[in-house]
């Protein structure tokens, strides 16, 4: 069995019970050659980000054979399929073979070989080409509720660049930290003008690439997260680390000159690099993240020095977590926004206080 498939499908199986892709792959696939490597990447992400699309392709030849009713599938069945799929419609490069028969394998693996039929039946009658599709949102791989939220914000059109950007590997930079991060996150930190020898708090720090951009342009910086393990991260930044709870009135006497809440958030923004997100958000989570952000907005605000600057960001393109949060503040913000399928780069939002004095006061 190939040693790439085999990771992916364990990956997989194992982000079907919550674990997270990206990590996975890190962790997974250090020792492994380049090819397969790669392979193992493009395999679990390709798969998710096409999700809905090849589950509609599996049950539909599943339930014209009769061979069993699609919604009684083992989560290993699905995900051997899943990839089986995805490999004969999405990589040319992969023999049609291969691809069924250690689909098959896996299967028999994972202690499924009731199944093996199954699997080798729905995957020689795949389609190589293209497919009628019963609505936008499997056409788009996407949630229909998410669809129709990105709608209503930026209308039709940018909802079919986003949702189709989110088909797409993403672009990686090197920033100049020497830390490999997206484009529009780089952005970030240069909106709070920092100038050596600021104070500097980062509310929500881990994993550190914003605290390091910080540093790097002068600042005496103080990182905050909630968890103890996250902030390890941060090892071999040049900073002050601290657990904190930023729901919750922040410990600090002295106020800073810049403050930066780069805040938890639903991730909408990153499907392309974090595909599984959009499988695993629902409405009533941006109720609970907009609660959480704005408390931390609001104790945040209460560090801010007279005369300083703070942006609130998120990699999320949610209204409920953007535009609704700063709202609570009032307060005179700019704001500045990255939308997938516009430009290089995830999307995120960052609204910037310009004012000079804290919202609040």
């Amino acid at each position: 069995m190939n040693t790439a498939r085999r990771i992916a499908f364990q990956i997989l199986t194992r982000v079907e019970a919550g674990s997270w892709a990206a990590e996975l792959l890190v962790a997974h696939t250090q020792a492994l050659d380049s090819r397969d490597a790669g392979l193992a990447w493009e395999m679990v992400l390709g798969t998710l980000r096409r999700q809905a699309q090849l589950d509609f392709v599996v049950d539909l030849l599943a339930a014209r054979k009769g061979l069993l009713a699609p919604r009684k599938l083992d989560v290993e069945v699905r995900v051997a399929l899943r990839m089986g799929l995805y490999q004969l419609r999405h990589l040319e490069r992969v023999p049609a073979h291969a691809a069924v028969t250690e689909a098959v394998e896996l299967v028999k693996a994972a202690g499924k070989r009731s199944a093996a039929g199954l699997v080798n039946a729905v995957l020689r009658r795949a389609p190589r080409g293209e497919v009628e599709w019963p609505d936008r949102a499997i056409a788009l791989s996407c949630p229909a509720w998410l669809l129709e939220s990105w709608e209503r914000q930026f209308g039709r059109d940018a909802a079919t660049n986003i949702a189709e950007a989110a088909l797409q590997p993403p672009q990686t930079h090197i920033a100049s930290t020497g830390r490999i991060q997206d484009v529009g996150a780089q952005s970030i930190v240069p909106l709070l003008r920092i100038e050596p020898g600021q104070t500097f708090l980062d509310v929500c720090a881990a994993p550190g690439n914003k605290t390091a951009q910080a540093t790097e342009a002068g600042a005496q910086a103080v990182a905050c997260d909630l968890h103890l393990h996250r902030l390890r991260a941060l090892a071999g930044i040049r900073c002050h680390r601290l657990v904190v709870d930023a729901t919750r009135p922040l410990p600090f006497a002295a106020r800073f000159d810049r403050v930066l809440v780069d805040a938890p958030c639903s991730g909408t923004g990153t499907l392309g690099r974090n595909p599984e997100i959009k499988w695993r958000v629902r409405p009533s989570d941006l109720i609970d993240l907009h609660r959480r952000q704005a408390a931390i907005l609001r104790n945040s605000l209460e560090c801010l020095a007279p005369g300083g600057v703070l942006v609130y960001s998120t990699c999320s393109l949610e209204r409920e977590e953007n535009e609704d949060v700063i709202a609570e503040t009032g307060g005179n913000w700019s704001v500045h926004r990255r939308i997938p399928g516009t430009g290089p780069g995830d999307g995120f939002f960052a609204a910037v206080l310009t004012s000079g004095l804290p919202a609040n006061g």
